[in-house]
This record gives C-alpha cells, structure tokens and sequence, in this order.
C-alpha cells in the first residue's frame, strides 16, 4: 500500500511516498506495524512506550484522522484509500 510521509518522516524513510508490502486486507493498526518493521526508526517516533499510537502522530485515510473512524486504528483500509502520515508540528503561536 502506498503511504505518504511528511516532514521529517520523509528524512527517515527516503521519500515522500513509499510503497509497504501488506496483505491484501490490512487494517491501520497493521499498517502502522508494518511500517515500522520497514523503517525500524520511525517506531520511536509514532507509538509510545505502551504500543500506542501517539496523539501527537496523525495518521489520515483518506483525509479523515484514523483514531476518530468509526473503527479508529482497527479500520480496514481499502486499496483506493490514501494515507497520510504527519509529525507533530513544531513551534505555535507566540
């Protein structure tokens, strides 16, 4: 499944866009963890000590944010979704 990453996860994984190797029915949850097995890195960067995903990290298919689907991190994805995964942004308003 194609997987898009912005920021610095791009720094980690090459590329804006990267093609991860799943089973033909995959859920975020699944997804996610395979991710990491291709970029061992990026495990610190999106789950916590606990396994979970940070609330910081969005995750978005298909332009809605994965923890508030209906099924959050256990929706299924389809091949016509498209994901998108963000850092946390840094700095704000002074």
């Amino acid at each position: 499944m194609k997987v898009n990453f912005y920021a610095t996860y791009r720094q980690i994984v090459g590329g804006k866009t990267v093609d991860i190797p799943t089973a033909k029915t995959v859920t975020v949850r699944q997804l996610i963890d395979e991710v990491i097995k291709c970029y061992p890195r990026l495990g610190a960067e999106l789950l916590d000590d606990g396994g979970r995903l940070y609330r910081h990290v969005h995750v978005f298919v298909s332009g809605r944010d994965a923890p508030y689907l209906v099924e959050g991190l256990d929706t299924t994805l389809t091949e016509d979704d498209t994901v998108n995964i963000f850092p946390p942004v840094a700095g704000g308003v002074h």
